[in-house]
C-alpha cells in the first residue's frame, strides 16, 4: 500500500502535507502509510485515491494492497444489470446520426457504434471489423482508415498522445501491447499529408478523411460518465465526429439519404 500510494503521490505531484491537508489527515500519518509503520483503514484508502484522482480500476488494487476486498465490481456490459446503460448509450448513438459515434472501453475495443460510423469504416479489411473491433487498430493500420486520412501524422500523434497520458494512469499491460503494436506500423509520408491539415480550422486538431471523392474534416469529442461506481463503466468513452465545415454536414446528410 505504501509503495503504491507513493507512486500515485508523486504521479499527480502532491506533497504529502498536501494530501494531508486534502484528506483531513496528517503528513505524519501519510508519511507512516508510505513506509509501512501505519496501516490506513478501507475509508482512508479510499479518501486518498479520490484525492489523488485514482482510477475506479487501480482504487480496487490500493485496497487489495491495504488488505481490504475491492469496493468497485467489474459488471461485464452484457450483464442484465447493465441494460439501462445499454439503452441510454444506444440512444445517445442514434442521437448523433448521420454523424459518425462510437463507444470504447479501457482497450479501445468498440462496444457500440451508430450507423454513422459507416463514413469511417468504407474500404477498411474486413479482417479488421471482426469482433472484437479495435478502434485504434482500425484507425492506424495500413489496410484500416490510414490510407485515407489526409493529416495522418498529425492525428496519429494526437492518438499516441492519449495513449501515453493513459498509460501514464493505468498499469495495464493489454494497453501496453496495443501501443507497441500500434507504433510498429509503418510511418506515413507525412510532408505530403501535413499540409491538408493546415487548411482546417486551428481551434482544435480534425480528422480530416476521404470519402468517395470528398475530403472530410471532423472534430472529435470524448464523454464519459460522471462518477462511476463500476470498474467497466468508468472505462467507457463514447467518442463522437462532428462536421468541422459546412462541407462535410452536407455530405452525411446526402450519404445517409
Amino acid at each position: 500500500m505504501g509503495s503504491l500510494l507513493r507512486e500515485w503521490r508523486d504521479r499527480r505531484r502532491i506533497s504529502q502535507l498536501e494530501l494531508a491537508l486534502r484528506a483531513d489527515s496528517s503528513a505524519r500519518h501519510i508519511s507512516f502509510i508510505e513506509t509501512g509503520r501505519a496501516r490506513p483503514s478501507q475509508e482512508m484508502v479510499l479518501r486518498l485515491a479520490e484525492h489523488l484522482d485514482v482510477p475506479v480500476r487501480e482504487r480496487n488494487a490500493l485496497l487489495l494492497s491495504a488488505g481490504y476486498a475491492p469496493a468497485f465490481p467489474e459488471t461485464p456490459l452484457d450483464a442484465p444489470s447493465m441494460s439501462a446503460l445499454r439503452a441510454g448509450m444506444d440512444r445517445l448513438l442514434a442521437g448523433y446520426e448521420p454523424y459518425p459515434a462510437l463507444v470504447v472501453d479501457g482497450t479501445y475495443q468498440v462496444q457500440a457504434a451508430n450507423r454513422g460510423i459507416g463514413v469511417l469504416l468504407e474500404g477498411v479489411d474486413p479482417e479488421l471489423l471482426r469482433p472484437p473491433m479495435n478502434a485504434m487498430r482500425i484507425t492506424l493500420h495500413p489496410r484500416g482508415m490510414a490510407p485515407r486520412i489526409r493529416n495522418l501524422p498529425q492525428w496519429r500523434e494526437h492518438l499516441f498522445d492519449q495513449l501515453d497520458r493513459q498509460l501514464a494512469l493505468l498499469r495495464s499491460a493489454p494497453l501496453r501491447a496495443l501501443h507497441d503494436e500500434l507504433r510498429s506500423y509503418p510511418m506515413p509520408d507525412g510532408e505530403h499529408r501535413a499540409a491538408a491539415a493546415g487548411e482546417h480550422p486551428p481551434f482544435a486538431l480534425p480528422l480530416v478523411i476521404e470519402h468517395r471523392g470528398a475530403v472530410l474534416s471532423f472534430l472529435s469529442t470524448l464523454t464519459t460518465f460522471n462518477t462511476p461506481m463500476d470498474v467497466t463503466v468508468s472505462e467507457l468513452a463514447l467518442e463522437a465526429f462532428l462536421p468541422a465545415d459546412p462541407e462535410t454536414a452536407a455530405h452525411l446528410r446526402d450519404v445517409a439519404g
